[in-house]
């Protein structure tokens, strides 16, 4: 009868209590990206009404896109002509890493059901690096902590997106300049990479052929050229540069 007892008031993994006990606890978990998210969605907002574009449109993309530096591209582009070609390989080289972080976590989000498709949908560079290791505590289901760690990066990011947006819109201060955030935040992240990198081939790569289809193309036509060349290099010699950072890491 006590063993009965006990199973009846233990609380199923679905139950609104054990769905309340996975949210407090990855809460915490993602306090860090609260801070980012909030200072560079801040700024993205604030950007995208500099470009003159609707206030609906950074929470709108923050949610459909939600690519970080992509929504930054697309924000600029949606002022130009429209380029299909473009715009899909501007998408694959920026977010092409994404779908790694997808098939690395396909098995530990196995069994999920549609929060499994959603947390794979909203997996962004700081949710992964989250994801991938924590650990929820003991008696805490870890369908619903994954699920809230993702669900709350994403809210995050929605919400200064907007609050960026409505800051640009109503507060009068002059905007000049703000479209170099767009070009900061590229410089900040090959200079994080750069440093990352044991052998810079694919910094220097990246440096080399933009500029030799420059001069070759023009400065209207160079970047879909750019692109599939990076590509082409990057794909061609990547078990070149890979083999390079194993030699580098086990040399004394």
């Amino acid at each position: 009868m006590q063993q009965t007892n006990q199973t009846i008031l233990t609380p199923s993994r679905d139950s609104s209590g054990a769905v309340l006990a996975a949210l407090k606890a990855a809460f915490p978990q993602t306090i860090p990206v609260l801070t980012g998210y909030f200072v560079l969605g801040l700024g993205y907002g604030i950007y995208v009404q500099s470009l003159g574009l609707p206030i609906w449109l950074p929470p709108l993309m923050g949610t459909v896109v939600y690519g970080g530096s992509l929504e930054f591209v697309l924000a600029s582009l949606l002022l130009g002509s429209f380029s299909p070609l473009s715009a899909f390989l501007m998408a694959l080289m920026i977010q092409a890493r994404h779908l790694f972080y997808g098939l690395t976590m396909l098995e530990r989000y196995q069994g999920y059901g549609l929060r499994g498709f959603y947390m794979i949908y909203a997996m962004s560079d700081e949710t992964f690096s989250i994801t991938c290791s924590a650990e929820p505590p003991e008696g805490v289901d870890r369908g619903w902590f994954m699920f809230f760690i993702t669900l709350l990066d994403q809210i995050y990011w929605v919400a200064s997106a907007f609050l960026g947006a409505a800051v640009g819109s109503i507060l009068p201060f002059s905007t000049e300049g703000v479209d170099f955030v767009m070009t900061a935040m590229f410089v900040v992240i090959f200079l994080n990479q750069w440093d990352k990198e044991k052998q810079h081939y694919s910094g220097f790569i990246g440096l080399a052929v933009p500029f030799v289809c420059l001069l070759v193309f023009g400065s209207g036509s160079f970047l879909i050229p750019s692109m599939i060349c990076i590509l082409v290099l990057l794909l061609g010699l990547r078990k070149p540069i890979e083999q390079a950072d194993k030699t580098e890491e086990v040399a004394p």
